[in-house]
């Protein structure tokens, strides 16, 4: 059995919230918690929004849960796999009906208010056979779709498609909508993260609080020469991303891009993340990096001759915008405006040609 195309309906009593459910995070679905645990976890979620509509308008049959019929606290359970906020919204309704809010605003949503008739005895559920049958909706609708996970919950759930279902970084790209390169990348960093919290010198929390910037890190040339990552390893040599003999790099990598309780990151916003890749392709650099206590960003770019690179492209960009210029500003002869652009230009030209005096001789031999 697949999804069916008929909706059921069920009482709030017999539906289960997912104690799997990626958004819950790993620190919470590897607790197995219980439903009591999962609703405490989803209070934070802000289903109050969904409390109102529901007194307001009711559950409507469009909005079915989907469910799947799984082993749960020892017997065979109702588990909503998608609605599961919906699902904590009915049950923190009921709590409050039933003389238990659990605030204030719970309180007054139901306080002197008529309960929708069979609101938390006729739910619409649809059925399906498996969780592996709900993959490519689940995957399409919130790793791509309009109800995106936030970077590390797509890549778990990436991580259980690859996993738990065997399924190719191919496969995966057709069924959600993405593209190879972003679910390799995707795997890599979630895996990477594991392998994180087997080193204790590392911070977890602080490196999946910033799961984004991980990820985006493992586009820098420097960090994947840095840790020796592979980035276009396939699924069973991308388990352990980093090599046994490099985790001493993966600790250091760790500290300089988000901290400890004793160190601020290096790296302290996402835009400086190529820069730092840049850092680590300089082996003087990375020296300087390991040796200080407190080291600088802004140094460790200039040691590895970022300035230079910076400064290359700004006069490249300078030049292509004049030779750009030059093929309209014969137009504008008469242009008070463009005259005193001109003269700017011209004065910032003779500065740098009084620094570099030779490139003024080659370019009055060029121009004789």
């Amino acid at each position: 059995m697949a999804i069916q195309n008929k909706i059921e309906y069920s009482d709030l009593k017999d539906l289960y919230l997912d104690p799997s459910n990626p958004r819950l995070g790993r620190a919470s679905t590897d607790k197995h918690l219980s439903q009591p645990q999962v609703l405490d976890v989803m209070k934070e979620w802000s289903v109050e929004e969904l409390g109102l509509s529901f007194m307001e308008s009711g559950f409507w049959p469009q909005e079915a849960l989907l469910v799947v019929e799984e082993t749960l606290d020892g017997a065979k359970r109702r588990v909503v796999v998608e609605g599961n906020r919906r699902l904590a919204a009915l049950k923190m309704l009921n709590l409050a009906v039933d003389g238990n809010p659990d605030s204030k605003r719970w309180r007054e949503m139901v306080t002197h208010k008529k309960v929708p008739p069979n609101l938390f005895t006729d739910i619409p559920y649809i059925r399906i056979g498996s969780r592996k049958d709900v993959v490519a909706f689940l995957g399409f609708r919130h790793v791509t779709g309009i109800k995106e996970w936030n970077p590390a919950e797509k890549a778990e759930y990436i991580a259980t498609l690859i996993e738990d279902h065997r399924m190719s970084y191919d496969e995966i790209r057709r069924k959600i909508g993405s593209k190879s390169d972003t679910v390799r990348q995707n795997y890599i960093s979630y895996r990477l993260l594991l392998q994180m919290e087997g080193e204790e010198e590392i911070d977890v929390k602080r490196v999946e609080d910033k799961f984004s910037v991980l990820y985006l890190s493992l586009r820098s040339l420097g960090v994947q020469k840095y840790l020796h990552i592979d980035i276009q390893a396939e699924p069973g040599k991308a388990r352990k991303p980093v090599p046994q003999s490099h985790l001493e790099s993966l600790a250091k990598f760790a500290l300089w891009m988000f901290g400890d309780d004793k160190h601020d990151p290096v790296v302290r916003e996402s835009r400086y993340v190529d820069r730092f890749g840049k850092v680590l392709l300089n082996k003087k650099a990375v020296d300087y990096l390991e040796r200080t206590d407190r080291p600088s960003l802004e140094f460790a770019y200039r040691i590895a001759g970022g300035d230079e690179l910076e400064t290359i492209e700004y006069l490249k960009k300078a030049a292509d915008n004049t030779e750009e210029a030059l093929s309209l500003v014969h137009h504008y002869k008469s242009s008070k405006e463009v005259h005193s652009a001109v003269k700017r230009l011209g004065i910032d030209v003779f500065q740098l040609l009084k620094i570099f005096p030779n490139a003024q001789l080659e370019i009055e031999k060029e121009l004789a």
